[in-house]
């Protein structure tokens, strides 16, 4: 138990940056995902075509590969210089954003057409038929598997220790670098795992409350 409470300020640092890459990354994710989402839907042939880009291009690339082209592409580019954090989280949102696109997409098909066409019938454009009438519902009948999207992106989260990003899982190499009793790695990495563990268990809860909320409200 030493390797944890003899290193609160490492495990709070650890927790701080997962939590940080987590929320931040995940706010990306959906605000972008939503636009790609509305993208994929959108009566514009152009628009259906760059979101369908979009979302072949960086989903079938690896997450390792999008975390190396932020971080160290980026430094390349001789664009001005930002955290390994801050690119981290640009990363794993982007990626992620074409998860959230698709679910939110097989959401919008389940919201029957007479709802948009008697939107636009009444002279609403797309943009208002979107963000008032079929998103709403779209969102509602997708909670389970946006859940899943966001329970993947805390899990990938553990790619960000890899490059230099003090994520929970880049405890274990400091940790036992500074112990020598025999097993504190696994100890630390069996701490690691309670914490993830955790932290699934609290995302399906909300999930849970979520659904339960959303099905009264209709």
């Amino acid at each position: 138990m030493d390797a944890i409470f003899g290193n609160l300020d490492l495990w709070r640092e650890g927790i701080g940056f997962t939590l940080l890459v987590f929320f931040f990354g995940g706010l990306i994710a959906l605000v972008l995902g939503t636009i790609v989402g509305a993208m994929r839907v959108s009566p514009v042939p152009i628009a259906r075509g760059v979101g369908w880009a979009y979302v072949n291009l960086v989903r079938n690339t690896p997450l390792t590969l999008v975390f190396f082209f932020f971080v160290f592409g980026y430094s390349a580019l001789a664009l001005p210089s930002l955290p390994n954090a801050v690119l981290g989280i640009f990363a794993i949102g982007i990626y992620t954003a074409t998860y959230v696109a698709e679910t939110l997409r097989a959401g919008v098909n389940t919201v029957p057409v007479g709802q948009a066409e008697a939107a636009r019938a009444i002279g609403l454009p797309f943009g208002q038929v979107m963000s008032l009438i079929v998103l709403p519902q779209a969102f509602r009948s997708v909670v389970p598997p946006m859940m899943s999207v966001l329970i993947a992106l805390l899990k990938n989260t553990t790619v960000a220790a890899g490059f230099s990003i003090a994520v929970l899982p880049a405890l274990q190499s400091t940790i036992s670098n500074s112990h020598t009793r025999p097993g504190t790695s696994f100890t630390v990495l069996l701490w690691v795992a309670a914490f993830f563990v955790a932290a699934v268990m609290l995302l399906t809860w909300l999930q849970r409350v979520l659904e339960k909320r959303w099905r009264i409200a209709r």
